[in-house]
């Protein structure tokens, strides 16, 4: 085998794009955000529809708990749209590198 070749393979191989970093910071980033979003929603309905802890339920705390999370839920989806529609904006990771 070609000794040209096993070097430029080990530099191809071996080479880390700059970008890289920093997408998976952002992803990452991203992830610690939305875990916060969680919490705190959790938080939230927890104050907002638990008057007293007891072993059950009463109607009210669970209609309450129920409408809390189908919000949370709806507020997630719309957050989860708006990242894609924000990624779809920006370049993607092999067109960036033909520049």
């Amino acid at each position: 085998m070609d000794n040209k070749f096993v070097s430029a393979s080990v530099v191809v191989l071996g080479w880390i794009p700059p970008a890289l970093p920093l997408i998976f910071i952002e992803v990452e980033t991203q992830k610690q955000r939305f875990r916060q979003l969680v919490h705190q929603m959790t938080e939230l309905c927890w104050e907002k529809c638990m008057d007293k802890p007891g072993p059950k339920l009463d109607s009210r705390a669970e209609a309450c708990f129920v409408n809390c999370i189908e919000r949370f839920i709806d507020t997630s989806q719309f957050i989860l749209n708006r990242l894609q529609q924000t990624q779809k904006s920006k370049p993607v990771f092999s067109e960036s590198l033909s520049d």
